[in-house]
């Protein structure tokens, strides 16, 4: 087993070599690609702004990066994506040090490799969204804190209050309270509370505030309700509200974190064994930190009013770590005579997942037959389906049988083919997956239509709906009718020429296309296409996909 192979190469190819595969799907990704894109085409890096609106629910470090990165590569997919990719692949070397340092190299390359190819932190390092960033600097700070704690060296707490500085600069005020929340709590179980006090350091302090002071000071300073809008509103309001939508059972994430550790982790019913719990999986005051890191962040968005599946992404590390260990141990010690009924059990559960995904993977073309665009069930997958899924069909039917084949004939090698297999079913579940999503999930789809149809100097009108991709795919600035969600705080601050001009009613849309009698539209589902043909008739269709619908109003 290479190291290389490990941390380096098998990585590189699923979160860097494949980063363009999908195109930006709405409306997170485009989102922010837009704002990174507006910030250099304004030169203000202060404020956010998505589609010239105020955006200022999140701090802008992901925007600055990933508009350095449009800088150097161009305003794209792969570009927009890379810094997410690249601190997914953090993460992935930090599991590899921290189990390395907890107790060997060899677990710490098992823990490393399956945070690789676990199904949530896989889909989450490839979308251009902020809880990837996020999560890298939450597990560095709380890496860098400990190793404070635990070796007392100034340069650590200094480098532990700089992340902490850029987790805050990712999404707030969270990124300083899981490190030092997990710390804290963590000297308290161990009984190590009198050095609390150490974790406090002035300099440290100065340096956070050197780091994130600058931005709070001038984003006051261009919007004077900034510092209540982002403290209260977007963080003690969002926790403890339903303001931004219906509360989800508490039992929210418990799926997720099952599901977001497919494909390995019915293996882990083999490997398993309870003296490994009875031996500690690593030393005590180890497995207690990794613990309190699991524990305080399920719970704290558990009991959260707001809950969103990304949120959890940070515990899966310290799950990747104990698993690790386990997995690691079992092959070590692999019994020749293994218990049957655990062997029975573990088999069955393997195939059930494969049958499950077997399953999902013949479903779309089956529905495609029974797409009803008239009712809004849109089903679009193209004749290469079959083609994209023989890949992913062949490796399921191997991860049922392969790694105990190959252990059988050659006594080693269990757990490596099972992270093989499930890295390339993971990647080559991504094909058919973009042949799923992106006709109707993606604007990327529309950019040729409208660029054939479409006049350069032409306003294009979004019918109820607010596709960001359509303005960062083309180049354009679309007015927007009726669908402002999210963009109605800096809506109402615009002003009014320019708001009446790019932010319209149905009725003044409509009364627009009455006046003008030449108005170019798009929008999606078939439902809004009626609205539309209702009151123009003589409307005309220039392209669509039977989810988006390209239009030329006339009367």
């Amino acid at each position: 087993m290479q190291k290389k192979n490990i941390l380096f190469l098998i990585p590189f190819i699923l979160y860097i070599g494949l980063l363009s595969v999908m195109p930006q799907m709405e409306p997170d990704e485009a989102r922010y690609s837009l704002i990174s894109s507006a910030m250099n085409q304004s030169g203000n890096y202060v404020t956010p702004h998505i589609k010239n609106t105020i955006y200022l629910e999140k701090p802008p470090l992901v925007s600055w990066i990933t508009a350095v990165l449009f800088r150097m590569f161009g305003e794209n997919d792969f570009s927009a994506r890379l810094f997410a990719a690249l601190c997914a692949w953090g993460c992935i070397l930090l599991a590899y040090f921290m189990g390395r340092h907890f107790r060997d190299e060899k677990t710490g390359l098992y823990a490393a490799m399956l945070l690789t190819v676990s199904v949530f932190p896989f889909i989450l390092g490839r979308i251009n969204i902020l809880d990837t960033p996020l999560t890298f600097f939450v597990c560095l700070s709380i890496w860098l804190g400990y190793l404070a704690l635990q070796k007392q060296k100034k340069y650590l707490f200094y480098l532990f209050y700089f992340t902490c500085a850029l987790g805050f600069l990712t999404k707030g005020v969270i990124g300083v309270v899981f490190p030092f929340g997990i710390l804290i709590i963590w000297l308290i179980w161990t009984g190590k509370w009198r050095q609390i006090w150490k974790l406090f350091s002035p300099i440290g302090i100065l340096l956070f505030l050197i780091v994130v002071c600058p931005w709070l000071i001038m984003a006051q300073k261009e919007n004077h309700d900034f510092l209540w809008f982002f403290f209260v509103r977007e963080h003690f309001l969002r926790f403890t509200t339903k303001m931004h939508g219906k509360t989800e059972p508490f039992y929210f994430y418990l799926p997720i974190l099952v599901g977001g550790l497919i494909p390995w982790l019915f293996y882990l019913i083999k490997a398993w064994k309870n003296k490994y719990i009875s031996e500690s999986l690593f030393r005590r005051d180890e497995n207690k930190l990794l613990i309190v890191w699991f524990l305080l962040i399920f719970i704290f968005y558990t009991v959260s009013s707001s809950k969103l599946a990304t949120y959890i992404a940070p515990v899966f590390l310290p799950l990747a770590l104990f698993a690790g260990c386990i997995f690691k141990k079992y092959e070590e010690e692999m019994p020749v005579e293994q218990n049957t009924r655990q062997v029975i059990i573990c088999r069955l559960a393997i195939i059930f997942q494969s049958l499950i995904f077997f399953i999902i993977l013949m479903l779309p073309p089956i529905f495609k037959k029974y797409s009803d665009a008239e009712k809004g069930l849109v089903i679009m997958v193209s004749d290469r389906w079959w083609l994209y899924i023989v890949i992913p069909v062949i490796v399921l039917l191997l991860l049922t049988f392969l790694p105990d084949l190959i252990y059988k004939k050659f006594k080693r090698g269990w757990f490596f083919s099972i992270y093989v297999l499930c890295a390339i079913l993971l990647g080559s579940m991504l094909f058919p997956l973009n042949d799923f999503l992106a006709p109707y999930r993606s604007a990327e789809v529309t950019k040729e239509a409208i660029a054939r149809y479409v006049p350069p100097d032409r306003d294009l009108y979004q019918y109820k709906v607010n596709f960001y991709g359509i303005d960062f795919y083309n180049k354009i600035r679309t007015p927007i009718v009726e669908d402002f969600g999210e963009l109605s705080e800096g809506i109402a601050k615009m002003p009014e020429k320019e708001r009446k001009h790019y932010f319209l009613s149905a009725e003044e849309f409509f009364k627009l296309c009455q006046e003008k009698k030449d108005i170019y539209c798009i929008t999606q589902h078939k439902e809004k296409l009626r609205q539309i043909m209702q009151r123009f008739p003589e409307t005309k269709v220039f392209w669509d996909n039977k989810a988006f619908y390209l239009l030329h109003i006339t009367n």
